[in-house]
């Protein structure tokens, strides 16, 4: 008996990206952080130089379309835990910052080779370049809605 892979829509895109989502912030939420936090504070400590309050609003709004105010808050939060200090204009990431982020990515990696594993290389290639071209136009329609 074969059975047919339902079609890939916005509806199959939104179910996974919040199954998933809700494994990494099951995760998150074991160490008091959020999603938008963690993304935030990725987004300190992967910067190849120390970033602005500004410089880091702009990259999580582009890559979450989160409202800046909220992104704001997330800056406001990884303060009050020492997560990120001001350093003159820029935030920079601490010590605790830079562990929170190795240990939850530790903590999600067998999560993640379960979700992800067994899948073939060209199925991945395939929804890649599906999920790429889907961001591009999403990004355009947005774009023309400011």
């Amino acid at each position: 008996m074969t059975t047919t892979a339902p079609a890939a829509d916005s509806r199959a895109l939104g179910l996974a990206h919040y199954a998933a989502r809700g494994v990494l912030e099951r995760v998150l939420a074991r160490h008091g952080i959020t999603f938008h936090q963690q993304v935030t504070l990725r987004a300190a400590v992967t910067a190849e130089s120390p970033r602005t309050p500004d410089d880091i609003v702009a990259q999580v709004q582009g890559a979450l379309k989160a409202d800046p105010a909220d992104i704001r808050a997330a800056l406001d939060a990884l303060l009050a835990k020492r997560l990120l200090v001001a350093d003159g204009t820029h935030l920079c990431p601490t010590d605790a910052g830079r562990e929170l982020i190795a240990v939850t990515a530790a903590e999600v990696a067998p999560f993640s080779a379960r979700i992800w594993g067994g899948i073939p290389a060209d199925d991945l290639a395939a929804a890649g370049r599906v999920l790429a071209l889907v961001t591009e136009r999403a990004d355009a329609e947005l774009a023309a809605l400011d």
